[in-house]
């Protein structure tokens, strides 16, 4: 059988309504298909059904963000005399340089620039994270080895 015969047979297969073709000539077998877009409008049914319920999902982490902002809100509007030390680096927060010794700083406790306030380790490297300005502490965002993110507030200090 000739490959101009067969490339006709493919295209009368494709403008034609014709599903399945076969044809036998001697020992050579041809059997052409082509598939319908029936099939391919199948596949995106199981994506729809996946993303429904996504929907819930973000309607049920919706609410979670108004609580966060609210209380953002009333430490903002309650005093402006407030500064956050934020961490530097992605790690985990220790508030002592050893676990039987003493906390670097307590709520109430007067620092001063340069003060080492926490220790946030990184790779097993431990970095002393300094107060960038002098005051009291406030409060302490964060509970002692636990980790904590880029950028993070760990502690509130009232500038003096």
């Amino acid at each position: 059988m000739d490959i101009n015969l067969i490339k006709k047979l493919i295209k009368i297969v494709e403008t034609s309504e014709i599903s399945d073709f076969s044809v036998e000539e001697g020992d050579l077998k041809i059997s052409i298909s082509k598939n319908t877009v029936s099939h391919t409008v199948v596949a995106p049914q199981p994506q729809i059904i996946q993303s429904v319920p996504q929907q819930p999902q973000a309607v049920a982490a919706a609410p979670a963000p108004e609580t966060k902002e609210e209380p953002k809100a009333a430490e903002a509007s309650a005093s402006s005399n407030l500064h956050e030390v934020k961490s530097p680096i992605v790690g985990t927060f220790y508030r002592a340089p050893a676990p039987d010794a003493d906390p670097y700083v307590k709520v109430g406790d007067q620092v001063s620039e340069g003060s080492v306030l926490c220790i946030v380790e990184a790779m097993k490297l431990m970095n002393e994270i300094e107060s960038d300005m002098g005051g009291k502490i406030v409060k302490i965002l964060v509970e002692n080895a636990t980790p904590v993110e880029y950028n993070q507030p760990l502690f509130l200090v009232e500038k003096s």
